[in-house]
């Protein structure tokens, strides 16, 4: 069928709109009509250094499936799905609960293409590098395994939902699964972006009984404590670790850094009460290391955490309750853009004028 998709060239500023032809869904997978999907730090990274290659992105895909392949019986014509992680389920990450850590997962989600090499999408009978996190969902229709799709309530605001596919479950997913914060615990957050104010946002609903904020913008500071955060700081401040540590008197049970900026984790690993961690979800700069000695005489620790460190079929429809409960306000977050509009999409959230983009379908 042929379809509309966002794709990715080199040295483009931005993916371009272009009819595609894409494949029936293969026996374990679905065929999605996406409605809406968000725009993620990971799409606008992968964009800029893709290769020479065109590939369609988008991993954080909403929408109806359409058909399904022989062997699903999980999901039906009509449903209204989420499309996270690709992830192979026998594994034994996946097997023992841990499916964000599959053996597969950069193949899986980064390859642009099938396991057996194939993408499902081409374009004047030459193949187009699609499939990425098992969807490509920059698309008005997507193919993905139905294992990658969680089904979600029809009476919720489906266009809204895409974002619990990586970006919001993340930062939520790290606080509640993986870090698991616990009431009355402390956290400093680094980087007040979608993640990272989803991070907030969680901590809040752990009962956590100091949320800190950090970010070099006022807004999102200020947002960050409309949203649970009890103290901000700017990131800039001159000795911000230790002098979160002594504001706290003794330092944060958990720091949680969203920025690959140095700074950033320097002062998180400052920040660590004895016994403290550092979550973090994007790597620092490939020379960056941190003081071994302040690890070790202090027990802490640096823990790397990737999609919320829980699978998507057990952390979206959690994230979904507390939303549903009023407690966990993402959409606060979210700005819509036509499809049409993908290029000032990916330039607002380039220049942080948006928190999270989200591109709408055309009906």
């Amino acid at each position: 069928m042929q379809i509309q998709a966002a794709v990715s060239y080199e040295g483009a500023p931005a993916p371009v709109l272009e009819t595609l032809e894409l494949e029936v869904p293969r026996a374990n997978e679905i065929l999605v009509r996406i409605v809406a999907t968000g725009v993620c730090h990971t799409d606008v990274k992968t964009h800029e250094h893709l290769g020479a290659r065109p590939f369609v992105l988008g991993h954080e895909g909403a929408g109806v499936v359409e058909r399904v392949g022989s062997d699903v019986h999980t999901l039906k014509p009509g449903d209204h799905v989420v499309l996270s992680l690709n992830t192979c389920g026998v594994c034994p990450a996946c097997r023992s609960g841990q499916a964000t850590y599959c053996r597969d997962v950069g193949r899986r989600n980064f390859s642009g293409a099938r396991m057996d090499g194939a993408s499902p999408l081409s374009k004047d009978g030459e193949a187009v590098a699609g499939f990425f996190f098992g969807q490509s969902s920059f698309a008005t229709y997507a193919i993905a395994e139905a294992a990658s799709a969680v089904a979600v309530p029809k009476d919720l605001p489906l266009e809204k939902l895409g974002p619990l596919g990586c970006g919001v479950a993340t930062g939520a997913g790290a606080i509640l699964e993986a870090l698991k914060l616990a009431e009355g615990q402390t956290l400093a957050v680094f980087g007040a972006g979608s993640v990272g104010l989803s991070a907030v946002m969680a901590a809040k609903l752990s009962g956590a009984s100091r949320i800190i904020a950090v970010d070099v913008v006022a807004s999102r500071l200020e947002l960050a404590k409309s949203l649970g955060a009890t103290d901000v700081f700017d990131a800039t401040t001159p000795k911000l670790g230790e002098l979160i540590r002594e504001h706290l008197g003794g330092g944060v049970d958990f720091s949680f850094v969203t920025a690959s900026a140095r700074s950033a984790f320097d002062a998180g690993l400052a920040a660590l009460a004895p016994r403290g961690a550092l979550g973090f979800v994007t790597p620092p700069p490939a020379d960056w290391a941190p003081d071994m000695r302040w690890l070790m005489q202090g027990g802490r620790r640096i823990e790397g955490i990737l999609m919320g460190g829980a699978p998507a079929s057990q952390l979206i429809p959690k994230l979904i309750a507390y939303y549903q409960e009023g407690r966990f306000p993402f959409d606060r977050l979210i700005r819509f853009y036509p499809f049409a509009d993908i290029a000032k999409a990916f330039h607002d959230m380039e220049t942080g004028e948006t928190l999270k983009p989200v591109l709408l379908m055309p009906a």
